[in-house]
């Protein structure tokens, strides 16, 4: 794994301007910079390149606290200010949704989506996931160097929530270039041209594709959606679209970087890799391990406190962001013993790693997320038994993205089946 330093060699104020700033060493390997936060100062201010005054929040306990404190606001149109000055003003075209809502609204717009999240459902799927999985691998060279993310990893879940909202094949490729550009720009001013752009293209195409829906309907969400806002009124026309747009981007990302992470380190680790493929039960259990020890969600989505909020020794002021750092909670050795080696044996994880969060905004999405690396896991493996890593471990490229909401790899280099 790439060690950029060691916790032992930051100060506290070193390990607060690390996050702050989202360096690449930061971006190669934050947990040292985690470690020594919880240790010194779990609740953290920090001075980030968009200007508004945040808090880093690293302890396990702290993390699952406020993932379900009411006073933490999830409506960023009540933090409309900050709001702005992180986002710019074409991005609330797209988050009026559940991901940007607090109740009674988010419970509203969860109902709404949420019986096609089932595990019941989900499970209906696991055909087509499988078919999915066969044939991008089926793609790919075996016997020379390929890049699993955009051949496999990304088109995975994208075909899978792509079919789910009913968006035809030939047009999932530019949806997920303007997501990739949303998730990944940053605060210059040509960044955020970039962002005005891609927001731009995705709101016209998701318009245009709900007005097709309207008169060509089908058995996806997105015309049941549709359906919910003609007949029963239960969506606005900014929300139906904002709906669509946060189950695509979603629906795919993070499982895309989660498959990455696992694949990296099963392959970097064979002992544990060994010991996840015993039978399905150990498989299962394994990647609720890899959820805990290399989260694709390294940071929650930003919160902003309603009120003054004391978290330990620290007064977090009104007005003020919260990010909740899901990679810092899962290393946290007061929630987890020896949490920085992986452990696919490791017991109830899954009642207790936050990778799809905790309180009203767990993931909806969890069911089908699960579904998914089980599949794609365990045929990718199960395929290739010899797939090898291109390179040493530590060359390879994680995201430096200028605001970590995600944690995964920029490039994921191997040989399907080495001569």
């Amino acid at each position: 794994m790439t060690q950029a330093f060691a916790s032992e060699e930051l100060s506290s104020e070193e390990a607060a301007a690390e996050a702050s700033s989202c360096s690449r060493a930061f971006r190669a390997n934050p947990h040292p910079v985690y470690a020594k936060l919880r240790e010194t100062a779990p609740v953290c201010p920090l001075s980030p390149p968009h200007g508004v005054e945040t808090y880093l929040i690293t302890r396990y306990d702290d993390a699952r606290a406020a993932l379900a404190d009411p006073r933490l606001s999830k409506d960023m149109y009540g933090a409309i200010d900050a709001y702005h000055r992180i986002f710019g003003d074409s991005s609330i075209a797209l988050d009026d949704n559940m991901l940007f809502s607090d109740p009674p609204k988010h419970t509203r717009l969860r109902r709404i989506v949420g019986s096609t999240f089932t595990p019941k459902r989900v499970e209906s799927l696991r055909e087509r996931v499988q078919k999915i999985t066969n044939d991008l691998l089926d793609r790919c060279p075996t016997s020379e160097p390929v890049n699993l993310l955009p051949e496999f990893g990304f088109p995975l879940p994208l075909h899978v929530i792509s079919e789910l909202l009913g968006i035809p094949e030939d047009e999932r490729t530019q949806a997920q270039e303007w997501s990739a550009t949303v998730a990944q720009t940053g605060f210059g001013p040509e960044a955020r041209k970039a962002l005005e752009i891609a927001e731009g293209n995705l709101r016209d195409y998701l318009v245009e594709l709900i007005t097709r829906k309207r008169t060509e309907p089908d058995d996806g969400l997105l015309s049941a959606l549709v359906t919910a806002r003609d007949q029963d009124g239960a969506l606005t026309d900014h929300e139906l679209v904002s709906t669509a747009w946060v189950l695509l981007f979603a629906g795919h990302k993070s499982t895309a970087y989660q498959i990455g992470n696992a694949v990296y380190h099963l392959l970097t680790q064979p002992e544990q890799k060994r010991l996840a493929f015993r039978d399905a039960g150990a498989t299962a259990a394994a990647i609720e391990e890899i959820f805990r020890f290399e989260t694709s969600v390294e940071n929650g989505t930003f919160r902003y406190a309603t009120e003054d909020i004391r978290i330990r020794d620290t007064l977090i002021p009104k007005g003020a962001l919260v990010q909740i750092s899901i990679a810092g909670a899962h290393r946290d050795p007061e929630a987890f013993a020896a949490p920085d080696q992986l452990d696919v044996t490791r017991p109830n994880v899954q009642a207790t790693h936050l990778a799809f969060g905790y309180g009203p905004h767990y993931c909806v999405g969890a069911p089908l997320a699960r579904l998914e690396m089980q599949i794609a896991l365990t045929t990718l493996f199960e395929r290739y038994p010899r797939m090898s890593l291109v390179g040493a471990p530590e060359d390879v490229r994680w995201l430096t993205v200028p605001f970590p909401a995600f944690r995964g790899l920029a490039e994921l280099p191997v040989v399907l089946d080495p001569a």
